[in-house]
């Protein structure tokens, strides 16, 4: 809902008063049993909201429950930045209620495939629940769970009304203590810089390529009928694939693996290092990282990068928008990330780890 705050005209500048002395704030708000109002939270991250402001400071809003302990509140486009989110999760909070109006952005960030990935790299449970619009390509809903993901992603054609996702998930207990690790200002602790700079050179039988996907200029080799072991490197941030190409027509469909390592500036500046093996659009090159939702390939792949961060969050998205769990994610101290999954559901058309460098979104 929308609320309206009254601000004061003469004092800080920073609190950014507009000239007509009120806010307008995108606002969650919850009532508990007794019709009581327990939480009030306003939006902090905005996405091309000209009706609405930004509070002058990040709003960490939670409130408790008496059957699942305690939750926190974000919405939309929050979920991408290190305020209110993450400082919510750092602060122990399991349990994040997410309203969106989010339009799906394969290959990276379709709807459930971004929601499920913050939930498994969170190690939070995630209620998500998306606007409904067609012409805004706004779809897909869900409860995501560590360990599970109950969701309803709509297809074109399907008639346009909501759909209720009703699923039982375990509580988590807050995680007490996880603070010790790093935080997102201390990038070195997981990256060192000397042991990054030395990537291991490319194999120069797949030779490297330039293409856009998401708006950033990924580097991208292409991936060999039958399997291999692939490197490609944006700079001295490489990702690594190890794979087997269980179920392929390579006259028919085309993969590649790709690596971006900088800040994403269209619609929305923050910075991202990321590692994804994706279905070309077509058999040209030219198409990798285009958005694809089919796909009849399946394979059994090891993917592996070296974050700066330690915010990074795994994705699998199978043919038809079907979610797949990864069957292993692995992470070491020096920032090694590595995700081991085979297709189980469908062809492949996104694996990915999406690194969030949340210390470098300013620069």
């Amino acid at each position: 809902m929308a609320d309206l705050q009254p601000c004061p005209l003469k004092t800080d500048p920073s609190t950014a008063c507009p000239s007509d002395g009120r806010w307008q704030f995108n606002t969650n708000v919850v009532f508990n049993s007794d019709g009581l109002l327990v939480a009030r939270y306003h939006k902090h991250n905005l996405y091309f909201e000209e009706a609405f402001n930004a509070p002058p400071q990040p709003e960490i809003v939670t409130f408790d429950t008496p059957f699942a302990g305690r939750f926190g509140l974000i919405i939309c486009f929050d979920i991408l930045f290190r305020d209110p989110t993450v400082t919510l999760v750092e602060k122990g909070v399991r349990q994040l209620i997410f309203s969106t109006a989010w339009m799906n952005q394969l290959p990276l960030l379709d709807t459930i495939q971004f929601q499920r990935a913050f939930s498994t790299g969170a190690n939070i449970t995630l209620l998500s629940a998306n606007i409904r619009n067609d012409r805004l390509i706004m779809t897909g809903s869900g409860i995501y769970t560590p360990f599970s993901a109950t969701y309803h992603h709509a297809k074109k054609g399907d008639p346009e009304e909501g759909r209720l996702v009703v699923a039982r998930v375990p509580v988590l207990a807050p995680l007490w203590g996880t603070e010790s690790t790093p935080s997102v200002a201390e990038p070195a602790a997981y990256c060192l810089r000397e042991s990054c700079a030395d990537p291991p050179p490319p194999d120069t039988a797949y030779p490297t390529f330039t293409s856009s996907m998401m708006h950033d200029p990924f580097k991208f080799v292409l991936l060999n009928e039958g399997g291999g072991d692939v490197t490609v490197c944006d700079g001295a941030f490489c990702c690594h694939l190890q794979y087997k190409w269980t179920a392929h027509d390579k006259r028919k469909e085309l993969y590649a693996l790709g690596a971006f390592s900088g800040t994403h500036v269209v619609n929305g500046r923050y910075a991202v290092q990321v590692c994804a093996v994706v279905r070309c659009a077509d058999l040209e090159s030219s198409s990798c990282g285009q958005n694809v939702e089919e796909a009849e390939s399946q394979m059994d792949f090891s993917l592996e990068g070296r974050f700066e961060t330690r915010y990074v969050y795994p994705a699998v998205l199978a043919s038809g928008l079907v979610l797949e769990q990864p069957e292993e994610l692995e992470k070491t101290a020096d920032g090694r990330v590595t995700m081991k999954h085979a297709s189980r559901t469908g062809g492949l058309v996104t694996a990915c780890l999406y690194g969030r460098m949340y210390h470098l979104d300013n620069e």
